[in-house]
């Protein structure tokens, strides 16, 4: 990318951001325009992605963003679903990689080091200019993110054996999804990119069950969204209020075979019911 492009993204990215008043919604926003295939709906639908899942904490806003980009070009370039599911989440992977590369991390409240669940973390995230540093890193990331999906998208599918499935994909099967809908949550898989942090399969239920009230225009984003809410205290009474993924499946999933196998054999079935039911 040449540096006058580079400068262009820098500065549309801060600007997306503080328009669009969060970074999940940013970086989905962004990366689609770069593909060119905006999807107002669900760019709203991922608001609550912002802050680690519903400002829990976990894996940054954008990369939740970044990866349901990748997810809706993966279904567009690949008319054979599981292929699409198997490149969504090869490309968040390399997506996860350069977001690490540059932070060292890829937890929102390992980089902003708030929680943002207590309201005198958040005055001082707020108040002491500490929430400079996300846009600084929009900023700096976002022509990086563009190089990183473009690589993802690229990469080889060889290795894997047999069809990919991707547990927040099958959420929203669950769901009444499309098959679209199904392969843009596909890189969520394991804790997003099979990262093992925060569940894959909670954020597809979230961002599912908000896209059809942003449809019916019935649901503005607040910090403190009764829907979500809802789905999240569902999902800790099942899981003993364990949220990242290898702490409820009791693994990591170091290949996509490993994890289609998992869910083919019934792993976190259950979950994924009470997921879709909400």
């Amino acid at each position: 990318m040449d540096l006058i492009k580079t400068k262009k993204v820098k500065l549309r990215a801060k600007r997306v951001f503080l328009k669009k008043g969060t970074c999940s919604h940013a970086f989905f926003y962004i990366l689609n325009r770069e593909f060119g295939h905006p999807k107002p709906h669900e760019e709203r639908a991922i608001d609550p992605l912002a802050g680690g899942i519903l400002q829990q904490g976990y894996q940054c806003g954008m990369l939740w963003g970044a990866s349901m980009a990748v997810g809706a070009e993966s279904f567009r370039r690949h008319k054979d679903v599981s292929k699409a599911i198997g490149l969504a989440i090869k490309a968040t992977q390399h997506i996860m990689k350069s977001f690490n590369d540059r932070t060292k991390c890829i937890e929102c409240e390992d980089f902003t080091k708030t929680d943002f669940k207590n309201k005198w973390s958040f005055a001082k995230y707020m108040f002491s200019g500490k929430f400079l540093s996300c846009y600084k890193l929009a900023e700096n990331w976002a022509p990086e993110a563009i190089k990183a999906a473009h690589e993802g998208l690229e990469l080889d599918q060889n290795d894997s054996s047999q069809q990919a499935i991707s547990c927040a994909s099958e959420v929203v099967r669950k769901m009444g999804g499309s098959e679209e809908e199904m392969v843009m949550v596909a890189g969520f898989a394991g804790g997003l990119g099979l990262s093992g942090s925060g569940c894959g399969a909670l954020s597809a239920s979230i961002w599912k069950t908000i896209l059809e009230l942003v449809k019916k225009e019935s649901w503005k984003y607040s910090m403190s969204d009764p829907n979500s809410e809802k789905i999240i205290q569902n999902f800790f009474q099942e899981t003993d209020y364990k949220m990242e993924c290898n702490d409820i499946c009791g693994m990591f999933f170091k290949t996509i075979d490993e994890h289609s196998e998992f869910i083919k054999n019934g792993g976190c079935n259950k979950l994924i019911d009470i997921l879709a039911n909400n």
